[in-house]
């Protein structure tokens, strides 16, 4: 028998783990944003040039917890289904007054606050 970690575990886990140098800084409220904030929330902001970001959306969306897409830099990119990417003017300006470094960056965010933060290339495994 196999065990496995809570899904929640496995993203703050692979969220701690990070050898990126992330700018935006935790305990800060997120910018103006179109959605409703949730207790606790998981925005991913992430432009077309990131390359697949499959096993990443599926960390993310195993977490349980409500996920927001910020596709930010003018081209479109789609999110993964049942995703509706926030895309614009607005979208890029939310990921710089973030000061996002790299794409894509993950945030854990707890009402309405940066809990914690990862920026850069996902090729982690969450299991």
């Amino acid at each position: 028998m196999r065990l496995r970690r809570a899904p929640l575990m496995s993203l703050l886990l692979a969220l701690g783990v990070s050898s990126a140098d992330a700018r935006v800084r935790l305990g800060e409220v997120l910018p103006a944003h179109p959605w409703q904030s949730a207790a606790r929330e998981v925005v991913v902001v992430y432009s077309h040039d990131c390359g697949d970001l499959g096993p990443l959306w599926q960390a993310v969306l195993d977490s349980g917890l409500p996920v927001r897409a910020v596709n930010a830099e003018g081209v479109t990119s789609p999110a993964p289904g049942g995703l509706s990417a926030w895309q614009g003017e607005a979208a890029t300006r939310f990921s710089r007054d973030l000061k996002v470094s790299a794409y894509p960056t993950v945030l854990l965010v707890q009402e309405g606050r940066i809990l914690n933060a990862w920026e850069g290339d996902f090729s982690g495994a969450l299991e």
